[in-house]
């Protein structure tokens, strides 16, 4: 074991967006402070969250986008209020990052990219004092409250003024997100919410082709798996009907049709055990359009011809209805169109939290000061997805945590001017 490490300042554990706009904050205002990860480098969820376009933020005016966060928003509304999409914009410009609107009002760099952003903000960071410790695995606290951290060379034990907690949720755990900080704050008496998968994709039940167990059925998984299906509506219990597209895979759905809905379809299966959605196959077209199609004389033509001819319909939405209809509805015209306008599909269990693109639950806001101090361990703040929030993809996410970094923050500094 290491000694005692007196020089300490502050501590932010966890190199996140959320962590790392804690330390710039901090270091603005003077203090000394160490940034502390269990990875060789920071960033790293950030870095692959870029992969396919960094999405910054989202452009929509201010009410909608605290809607977004669902019964957490009140909340949430005063942590975007002091950093909300705009000025995250304008904190991206200060660091030379160009950033436009896509045509889906969400907001990237100009170069799509996440990885120069980050190189500019740790440049940044790095001038203004900020000191990184990596391969610094945080196990908790000793004794005498000293942070205990497992590092390459033994145990390393700080002992900071104050310390300021961004550890992730526990959706992509071999990025360093892998929740082992719930089990240590709850020990301390810190109230939680379980965490669970949010943004996910989501495992089928029985269907029509496949009754004998829950899943798609060998040929269905094996022709269709990867492939996206659009143009297609959703709705659900408490998410009214949306049009987009989402993916098949190997056991059932996933994409970002699918992540909106999350929240109530994960709600629904811990309710119910299973849950029900609803598939629009054809949203440019009436219901009384398709009813007219499906009942055209096809003469001598296959039940499916006749549909991709009169109704385009793909070899995906032809597969679908096969899949989970059975042949007596699908020869019945009537019923066939009003399953082409209301398709149901049954899913029986969300995917395991390490493959979520976030994490719901965390610590309950009630366990904390309105800076985001823990009421059980005065001098430790909490940011970022440790908290107990969650919302849709599109820019929210990411807004929310640097957000809460500048908050807790914040909080922190005026905790030790007092």
């Amino acid at each position: 074991m290491q000694p005692k490490d007196p020089t300490a300042d502050i501590a932010i554990i966890g190199g996140g967006p959320a962590g790392l706009m804690a330390a710039e904050v901090l270091a603005a205002v003077g203090h000394t402070v160490t940034v502390f990860d269990a990875k060789p480098s920071v960033g790293r969820k950030f870095l692959l969250a870029g992969k396919g376009g960094l999405n910054l933020t989202h452009s929509e005016p201010f009410e909608p986008f605290i809607e977004r966060f669902g019964a957490r928003a009140a909340h949430i509304e005063p942590l975007l209020r002091g950093f909300d999409g705009d000025a995250l914009r304008d904190w991206a410009a200060r660091l030379g990052i160009e950033t436009f609107v896509g045509t889906s009002g969400r907001v990237f760099p100009k170069d799509l990219k996440a990885a120069p952003l980050l190189r500019a903000w740790l440049h940044r960071l790095r001038a203004t004092g900020v000191r990184f410790a990596m391969r610094h695995r945080w196990a908790g606290w000793a004794d005498d409250g000293a942070l205990r951290f497992d590092t390459p060379d033994g145990e390393r034990l700080v002992t900071p003024r104050a310390t300021l907690l961004a550890l992730g949720g526990a959706s992509w755990p071999q990025l360093g997100s892998d929740g082992a900080w719930v089990e240590r704050l709850a020990a301390r008496g810190v109230d939680i919410a379980p965490l669970r998968p949010a943004n996910c994709g989501f495992d089928v039940g029985p269907t029509a082709a496949h009754a004998g167990g829950p899943g798609w059925s060998e040929r269905f998984a094996t022709e269709f798996a990867g492939q996206p299906i659009k143009p297609v509506a959703l709705e659900t219990e408490g998410f009214a009907n949306r049009a987009g597209e989402f993916v098949f895979t190997a056991t059932g759905i996933e994409g970002s049709l699918v992540y909106a809905a999350s929240s109530s379809l994960r709600e629904q299966i811990a309710r119910d055990g299973v849950a029900t959605l609803h598939l629009d196959l054809l949203p440019q077209l009436t219901a009384e359009r398709v009813l007219a199609e499906v009942r055209h004389p096809r003469g001598s033509r296959s039940l499916s011809s006749h549909l991709k001819s009169r109704l385009h319909l793909n070899p995906l939405k032809l597969g679908l209805l096969h899949e989970l209809l059975t042949r007596e509805q699908m020869l019945d015209a009537a019923t066939l169109a009003a399953a082409m306008k209301h398709l149901p599909l049954t899913l029986r269990a969300p995917r395991p939290v390490a493959e979520a693109i976030s994490t719901a639950g965390g610590v309950r806001f009630e366990a904390l000061t309105q800076s985001l101090m823990l009421k059980a361990l005065p001098g430790v703040f909490v940011a970022g997805e440790m908290l107990d929030w969650e919302a849709p993809t599109g820019g929210y996410l990411l807004t929310a945590s640097m957000a809460s970094g500048r908050a807790a923050a914040a909080g922190l500094a005026a905790w030790l001017a007092s």
